[in-house]
């Protein structure tokens, strides 16, 4: 008896993009949709929709961009459980310091979009076989500050452009505590003012990361 024919091509990888720019999410899906191999199994455009979508479709791979409107897309990362995809954070921010924190939540790879197609897509298939794919290397032994919950309420009101009395308003906290903690934080960075705070906050992406991470 003959025996039975089998398909030899394998599963396609399974996909999911999730990036707050509709023409950017949609052209993306349409981009890789087309290419052999991969199946765009989802979309989303923000971290509630993103947690909604792993919940409900299975898939391999997840595309994550690093900013979602005024919300880290690397929160996803910490929210994330094991039967979750594997996560791929895509982003315009050519940044080690963004490649160290996406490796130190858990991401399996980081790729910036400005690369060509063709490393995308091996970025995404070397992802999908349990492998790592970080185009841009992160620094030994470098990272991000790890800042309290408060500390990055400080900051982040800092470089709104807030005063020590607006800030302290904001927090529940009097102006003295809040001269306390940035001392601390001109210590411990060597900092001498509030503009070189907010510089160096900015640069380095410091809000871009979930508190305590």
């Amino acid at each position: 008896m003959a025996a039975a024919l089998t398909d030899p091509s394998p599963a396609p990888i399974r996909l999911l993009i999730v990036d707050d720019h509709p023409v950017v999410r949609d052209g993306t899906a349409a981009l890789l949709a087309a290419q052999p191999g991969i199946e765009v199994a989802g979309v989303a455009g923000s971290i509630d929709e993103a947690t909604a979508l792993i919940a409900g479709v299975p898939a391999d791979v997840l595309l994550l961009d690093i900013r979602l409107g005024t919300d880290s897309g690397l929160r996803l990362l910490t929210e994330t459980t094991d039967d979750a995809p594997a996560i791929i954070v895509l982003t315009a921010y050519d940044y080690p310091q963004y490649a160290e924190a996406a490796l130190r939540l858990g991401a399996s790879g980081f790729v910036l979009k400005t690369a060509p197609l063709a490393e995308l897509l091996d970025a995404i298939r070397r992802v999908a076989a349990g492998g790592m794919a970080f185009s841009i290397r992160p620094r030994s032994g470098a990272g991000f500050p790890r800042l309290s919950e408060r500390e990055l309420d400080v900051v982040r009101l800092v470089v709104d452009g807030r005063s020590n009395d607006e800030i302290g308003a904001r927090l529940g906290i009097g102006p003295k505590t809040v001269e306390s903690h940035l001392r601390r934080l001109f210590e411990r960075f060597d900092l001498a003012s509030r503009t070189e705070l907010a510089t160096r906050a900015l640069r380095e992406g410091w809000l871009e990361v979930p508190p305590g991470t």
